[in-house]
């Protein structure tokens, strides 16, 4: 069986996958990132990846969100005015700052498992993944720092400015094409490494969702910018992650696709409010209690550590 980790992206809303892996790890004892033969991650789901697939424990990375994500969001929900207008909301300092803390001078070619890590380039409008050296194709990579593509993935447009990496192009926030990476991880699993939908299981972490209320201005006729324009982000967004779980459900079968990813009131969490930390962790840990029924039989043996291609020997 090949197992396959992905998360979403959503901010400070990353806390919540953190604290459900963090349980299910309390449960099976050992580092949950040693479980996985593949882990796709975006914006926060891609730090939280990139952490598992570097040697952090879950616990490691739930703390992380703990102790740094009132520093990387300090005065999430001021009111900036015009100010924001011309500025992203927040700097890239702090985040570096904690990043290069928790990950140092570590690259993808160390990583014990493989990594899919979905960014955009900023001037052509292209994809752009960031990969581990796992197969004989794929080589760029391996030398991009842990620091560096975690900034390109988690770089949110308004939020915090386009990163500029050392090699490359201007990369901003993956999450603006696969804030639900799942299909980027399946596709990965089946057209790049081969491996058999049959023998693909996937476990799937939201950072909470909220219905959709598909305005009453348009009910009253304003079916233009006045009419979409609360609703257009969060539209693209749930009708994006839903047809990526479509895809992958298509691909490997629902019964292989293990989904976690509540529903919460509309504006009940916000991307940059570090106030919401213990309350997300809270229902991390609950939703783990009540899944792990359902997703003990992936945690029975580890998978084999990964030798990345271009080392020595390969």
């Amino acid at each position: 069986m090949r197992r396959i980790l992905s998360i979403d992206g959503g901010g400070i809303k990353g806390t919540f996958p953190a604290a459900f892996l963090a349980d299910v790890e309390g449960q099976v004892g050992a580092p949950i990132g040693r479980y996985f033969d593949l882990i796709a991650g975006t914006s926060t789901g891609g730090i939280i990846a990139l952490g598992l697939g570097l040697g952090m424990s879950a616990t490691d990375v739930l703390r992380f969100y703990d102790d740094q994500g009132p520093r990387i969001f300090e005065g999430g929900r001021r009111r900036l005015g015009l100010r924001w207008l011309a500025k992203t909301k927040h700097g890239p300092a702090a985040l570096r700052r904690a990043l290069e803390d928790a990950l140092g001078d570590k690259t993808l070619a160390v990583s014990s498992t493989r990594l899919v890590i979905p960014s955009l380039n900023s001037e052509t409008g292209d994809i752009y993944l960031y990969k581990t050296p796992h197969h004989p194709r794929i080589r760029f990579d391996g030398d991009r720092t842990a620091v560096d593509v975690a900034l390109a993935t988690a770089a949110a447009p308004t939020y915090l400015p386009t990163h500029w990496p050392m090699i490359g192009p201007p990369l901003i926030d993956g999450g603006l094409w696969a804030n639900n990476p799942i299909a980027v991880a399946v596709t990965e699993g089946m057209g790049v490494l081969g491996w058999k939908p049959d023998e693909i299981e996937v476990l799937s972490i939201g950072c909470t969702s909220s219905p959709l209320h598909l305005g009453a201005t348009r009910r009253r006729g304003f079916s233009g910018v006045v009419g979409w324009a609360p609703d257009v982000v969060d539209t693209i967004m749930k009708a994006q992650s839903d047809g990526a779980l479509g895809i992958a459900k298509n691909l490997v079968g629902a019964d292989s696709i293990h989904r976690y990813d509540p529903e919460v009131d509309r504006g009940r969490y916000a991307l940059d409010d570090a106030r919401a930390i213990r309350s997300l962790a809270g229902l991390g840990h609950h939703a783990a209690r009540h899944a792990f029924s359902e997703i003990r039989h992936m945690f029975g043996e580890t998978a084999v550590p990964f030798v990345p291609f271009g080392r020595a020997g390969e």
